[in-house]
């Protein structure tokens, strides 16, 4: 079994990058879907990020607000009507994103895979790369468009069409362990893997399908915690623990 194997900061050679976020930490401490200061404090990470010469996309979850395939797990709603209501909650917190973004001075877009032309722009492959060319930070709402597919797999699938280097999954830990480290001491930080490793290890940090996509798509996946200071920026240049899973 792996475990702290030291490399030469690897993230450090990526350049273009896809930031997975979860909706849940975009909540405030009170439950309430957002959290006002925490969008100011991500924003000003992704601005470093960008002033360090980085390229940015982002994709957002919808927990914060409704999951899906739990609503339709309780019976009284459809799997494809419920994913479309989480489809929707993705617009919702991308563009509180893309405000943020803005406000404090880096140029973002959003662009959503379900069309709605009077908020915000159609996602398509050509016009999202030529975002990214012109710095601008671009954030992909509306998953992939279609039910019974995560926002992880969006990401991963977004990342690859838009040759990023990698995809960084901002999770609640600071990388893919062994066991739950909140409830088995004993639980082993990995700070690499292979997707084969991560998949037959039943690994929850992504679902199967996202870490089957890059493994077809030989495309890294790099797992910190979103709850450090300046979290992003620290584990792109490689001052902050993390997990890499790569080809």
């Amino acid at each position: 079994m792996r475990g702290f194997i030291k490399e030469s900061s690897p993230v450090t050679k990526f350049r273009r990058i896809l930031v997975k976020l979860s909706g849940e930490a975009l909540m405030a401490p009170d439950g309430y879907w957002l959290d006002s200061e925490l969008l100011v404090g991500l924003a000003s990470d992704i601005a470093k990020a960008t002033q360090a010469g980085f390229e940015i996309a982002l994709v957002i979850g919808g927990g914060n607000i409704i999951r899906g395939a739990r609503m339709s797990a309780a019976g009284w709603i459809d799997r494809p009507t419920a994913d479309s209501m989480g489809m929707l909650g993705t617009v919702m917190n991308s563009l509180a994103v893309e405000t943020a973004l803005n406000a404090a001075g880096v140029p973002a877009r959003t662009m959503s895979a379900v069309s709605m032309p009077t908020i915000c722009e159609t996602y398509a492959r050509q016009p999202a790369l030529h975002h990214l060319e012109k710095g601008q930070v671009v954030v992909l709402a509306g998953g992939t468009g279609n039910p019974y597919f995560t926002t992880d797999t969006a990401a991963v699938l977004r990342a690859a069409e838009l040759r990023c280097d990698a995809v960084l999954k901002a999770t609640q830990v600071d990388g893919v362990y062994s066991a739950d480290p909140k409830k088995d001491p004993g639980a082993v930080r990995y700070e690499r893997l292979t997707h084969d490793e991560a998949i037959a290890r039943d690994l929850k940090v992504m679902d199967t399908a996202a870490f089957a996509l890059a493994r077809e798509s030989r495309l890294s996946i790099i797992v910190g915690s979103v709850h450090a200071p300046s979290s992003v920026t620290a584990i792109l240049d490689g001052t902050s623990p993390s997990t890499i899973v790569a080809p």
